[in-house]
């Protein structure tokens, strides 16, 4: 499949039902498109199976509760959903969208009490997040925008509109010729990519940011996991920029980023090291075991 997003052939399941890729549409005064009220998932379906679909079926659901509204399908419903769209696109390796959003109703102020909730899943098929770096290791500049403090947004919620400072650095990063960039926290302390979480390797333990003002992801737990069983030491804390120099390696995780080697991050190297390369080919294993 390639081509643009909105000219593709296909099956998108949206609002309980399968119709034509599109025709997948909605109004102009949708009120996710003015207000960012929109909560989403990424998963990715490995020989037929979404690796922790369910996980992923149910942060989805308390994404929407930490933005004030409820979705109309259970998990199971929304498990059902994102099955039928990989057999009726026919796909056994693909990556996933669920998403769900205040459509448009009698509301069209910031207010949207009124306006009905819609939910759609698309999947298509999509390589590599940061193309070649998963062997050389991906180049990061370092944003100039921070994760805003959990007392001004939902941050453990998996909402569009988080992301727009996301979007504008990865966009400044891809200017400097860089796959993606690092952002501090409010604080100063290191935090995450615009669309993975942070590991870094010193002394043959882990360290990586405290989530406690951005996402928690699931790749990352499943890492932190991963590492406990091989008997790694992983240290959840608060990482200041000046220790960046001191650390030998680092990588990235995320549904698309899956486990990605970082080489570099600003005027920091890293080398793709033995840990890192261990825990890629491990989770390679494990999301399709």
């Amino acid at each position: 499949m390639a081509g643009a997003y909105d000219d593709r052939d296909g099956k998108i399941w949206m609002d309980g039902q399968l119709v034509e890729w599109r025709d997948a549409k909605v109004h102009i005064l949708t009120h996710a498109l003015h207000y960012a009220s929109s909560v989403f998932e990424g998963e990715r379906a490995y020989g037929g199976k979404i690796f922790k679909s369910r996980d992923h079926s149910e942060r989805l659901r308390k994404s929407a509760e930490l933005i004030d509204f409820e979705i109309p399908y259970t998990v199971d419903e929304i498990e059902a959903a994102k099955a039928a769209t990989l057999e009726a696109n026919g796909q056994k390796d693909a990556y996933v969208r669920a998403l769900a959003w205040r459509g448009a109703g009698e509301d069209m102020g910031v207010a949207s009490a009124r306006n009905p909730v819609r939910m759609a899943v698309a999947t298509w098929e999509w390589g590599a997040y940061y193309g070649d770096a998963k062997m050389k290791g991906a180049k990061l500049d370092i944003s100039k925008w921070k994760r805003p403090s959990p007392e001004t947004i939902p941050s453990q919620a998996k909402a569009a509109g988080l992301y727009m400072i996301c979007t504008m650095s990865k966009h400044a990063a891809e200017a400097k010729g860089c796959s993606d960039a690092m952002m501090f926290d409010y604080r100063g302390y290191v935090a995450e990519a615009t669309g993975a979480n942070m590991f870094f390797v010193k002394d043959g333990e882990v360290h990586t940011p405290k989530a406690d003002c951005f996402l928690n992801g699931i790749t990352r737990q499943t890492v932190i996991d991963m590492l406990g069983q091989k008997g790694v030491a992983v240290h959840e804390r608060h990482i200041m920029p000046e220790e960046l120099e001191g650390f030998e390696q680092c990588w990235l995780t995320g549904t698309a980023a899956e486990v990605t080697p970082v080489g570099q991050i600003g005027d920091y190297n890293f080398e793709v090291g033995a840990l890192t390369r261990d825990i890629a080919e491990s989770y390679e294993k494990l999301v399709r075991s």
